[in-house]
């Protein structure tokens, strides 16, 4: 802010903010990060709300569970005082390829004291259950347990996640894959070929979402569906969750998380390229009043 600027909101008694990319509605100021930055209050101090959300993990590779969505942490009413807050994106965790194994975990979102947990990986087929993480990577299909959640409250801020779901086990065969944790529900764990879809993210901010031009239809941190291994593959959950791959029917190869949304990438198939889909990576947002500065 230029100088003149400064001196105006020192007279008025108000802080000056700065970092992100700024965004309003109606009442309020956005500042959303997509990458690592600095948040500053400089002249007076700032009640905010504070949105952190972590990286999503890849699903598995092979007959394979979604990834985790990211942990998700709000708080609101937060002070700021005048300071500079580094903030960390999270990335997704890479595609999982050969050879056969979990799915890469999503990292951290942080935001002064306040920490997202990465998503867990997705389990796979050779005898890998789910990853623990923000929310849980889902079971791999061979009977293997999903991940359980990790997030909880960080620095003020109340936490988000849920367990992957348990893969399938066709009497000792090749089953599906569950689907992952997102942010507003548990993956769906499954019993046959067919692969679980992965948890739903939640539609909380969703005015947040239309603000900055962020999110999935409203929804964040949705949970990666498993790998099938027939022709019904595991449903993204809502948020930007990946697609699970599938083998029969018209074979698909997984696909990935939404970038920027903290979701989970759907877990590889046992045909369609066997690779797991990358996690999306998360986003941080500060919401202020317009009448506060």
């Amino acid at each position: 802010m230029p100088i003149l600027g400064i001196i105006a909101s020192a007279r008025l008694g108000k802080p000056v903010v700065t970092g992100g990319t700024l965004t309003s509605d109606a009442t309020f100021f956005y500042r959303t990060f997509t990458g690592n930055g600095d948040f500053q209050v400089s002249v007076f101090a700032l009640d905010c709300d504070v949105l952190v959300i972590a990286g999503g993990a890849g699903g598995g590779f092979d007959y394979a569970g979604g990834g985790g969505a990211g942990g998700v942490s709000y708080q609101s009413g937060r002070s700021v005082s005048v300071s500079t807050i580094a903030v960390t994106i999270g990335g997704g965790g890479a595609a999982k390829g050969s050879p056969a194994g979990v799915g890469n975990a999503g990292s951290n979102s942080v935001f002064g004291t306040i920490t997202s947990v990465g998503g867990g990986g997705g389990g796979s087929y050779f005898d890998t259950a789910g990853v623990n993480g923000g929310s849980g990577g889902g079971g791999g299909g061979s009977g293997r347990a999903g991940g359980s959640a990790t997030q909880g409250n960080s620095g003020g801020a109340t936490g988000y996640g849920n367990a992957g779901g348990k893969g399938g086990d066709t009497n000792g065969g090749a089953g599906g894959g569950g689907g992952s944790g997102g942010a507003g529900g548990a993956g769906v764990a499954t019993t046959t070929g067919a692969a679980g879809g992965g948890g739903n993210g939640l539609n909380t901010w969703s005015a947040w979402a239309t603000a900055t031009s962020t999110g999935v239809s409203g929804f964040y941190a949705g949970g990666g569906g498993g790998g099938s291994s027939n022709a019904v593959f595991g449903a993204a959950g809502s948020g930007g969750g990946g697609v699970g791959g599938r083998r029969f029917g018209t074979p698909s190869a997984a696909t990935a998380g939404t970038v920027n949304t903290g979701s989970g990438g759907g877990g590889g198939d046992s045909d369609a390229g066997n690779n797991g889909g990358a996690g999306g990576s998360g986003i941080v947002i500060v919401r202020y009043l317009k009448t506060a500065v």
